[in-house]
């Protein structure tokens, strides 16, 4: 069985009925079992009292903009495990959801509540039955029990998926939609729990959601790819990084391991046109993919280089503890923050606990239950 899967996909309502697939592209595509992107945003109408509240851009597309895309590629599953799904709130995805069904396009890692968004994908074909589990990181888009969302990213309960789908299933892959965003490298933790994932039944892991191609590793014979990038994202952007993507082309067989290929993508910078690179255009990004698998490889140059991007990034990071993010006016707060007023109120007390308060799981579970309490209590 051979599937292609590619990375973050939106196309925004200006680029209806543009070029923008390569028959390079769509050619790959055709020769695939199943074919599988992740779709990044809700297909709703744009009324922003639909939208939740969130931190971060809001992301929505016309299905009469997606769907000709899809189907000139011929998807025939899309995952809406990620951060961006709920952005339209119930009206968003349940619209989402019927307009899926109702053109035969299958879709797994999200649901109208936290079972549904459960539940795998199953394809059966010459005698080889494989499942495909979607998770997201938690942000915005979460299911509930009794709430529409996506299925979280949750060690115990990804756990507990993985060993119920192997036990119907020959092969079972997990899709994953997390990181860090601009950042090539996995986490060491999430290095040390995808890892955790193979030991419990994945028989490949594939992760988008960072906007920039990762390295891969294989695991106890499972592949490991942490991140394909952009797939087609019709937004600018400053990051050079953002433009160049990674296919994965998985071979299943039954009785042996998940073998792959990779691809790679690059969009133009105004058209946003995706084609697909021949082999002697390909060297560069290549050559990155194994720095950073060698850099995964290596336990101690991989925490090396996790501080340095934890110490780049920290500026960013404090300002967001300081108590000055309380000010409603963003003016009043960005000149507040520029003098550096907010980080007057960066004490060590202060920052003791706050590191309890998301460190320690009781208090964090605490933390974030009340959290959300005192937000659905405030008024807009």
């Amino acid at each position: 069985m051979n599937l292609i899967i590619a990375g973050d996909f939106f196309i925004s309502d200006n680029f209806k009925n543009q070029t923008l697939i390569d028959s390079s592209v769509e050619e790959l595509f055709a020769c695939a079992d199943l074919r599988i992107v992740n779709l990044e945003s809700p297909l709703t109408a744009n009324e922003p009292r639909n939208r939740i509240l969130k931190t971060g851009p809001y992301l929505r597309s016309a299905a009469g903009t997606v769907l000709p895309y899809l189907q000139q590629l011929k998807i025939d599953l899309v995952t809406l495990a990620n951060n961006h799904i709920l952005d339209y709130g119930v009206k968003g995805i349940t619209d989402t959801f019927s307009t899926l069904q109702e053109n035969q396009i299958n879709y797994v890692g999200a649901g109208h509540n936290l079972q549904e968004a459960a539940k795998p994908f199953t394809l059966e074909k010459d005698g080889i039955k494989i499942a495909i589990l979607n998770f997201a990181e938690n942000e915005w888009s979460i299911a509930k029990e009794d709430k529409p969302g996506a299925n979280p990213l949750d060690i115990i309960d990804n756990v507990i998926q993985l060993k119920a789908a192997k036990a119907t299933h020959d092969k079972v892959i997990c899709i994953i939609h997390g990181g860090h965003e601009y950042y090539h490298l996995p986490s060491p933790y999430m290095v040390k729990q995808y890892r955790f994932y193979a030991i419990n039944g994945a028989d490949a892991i594939v992760c988008h959601h960072t906007h920039c191609v990762g390295g891969y590793e294989v695991f106890n014979d499972v592949p490991i790819i942490y991140s394909l990038g952009n797939f087609l994202f019709t937004l600018p952007s400053q990051h050079e990084e953002w433009y160049t993507g990674l296919l994965t082309q998985l071979k299943i067989e039954k009785g042996k391991p998940v073998s792959f290929d990779l691809h790679t993508v690059c969009q133009e910078k105004n058209t946003f046109k995706t084609t697909l690179l021949q082999q002697n255009q390909v060297i560069d990004t290549m050559q990155l993919v194994n720095e950073i698998n060698a850099q995964i490889a290596n336990k101690s140059i991989l925490q090396q280089s996790w501080d340095k991007f934890i110490k780049k990034n920290s500026k960013i990071y404090l300002n967001s503890l300081t108590p000055t993010n309380a000010i409603g006016n963003r003016y009043l707060r960005a000149g507040i923050n520029r003098f550096g007023i907010g980080k007057l109120f960066l004490s060590k007390h202060y920052l003791k606990l706050i590191l309890n308060l998301i460190r320690c799981e009781a208090h964090y579970n605490s933390t974030k239950e009340i959290i959300q309490l005192q937000l659905n209590s405030i008024k807009e």
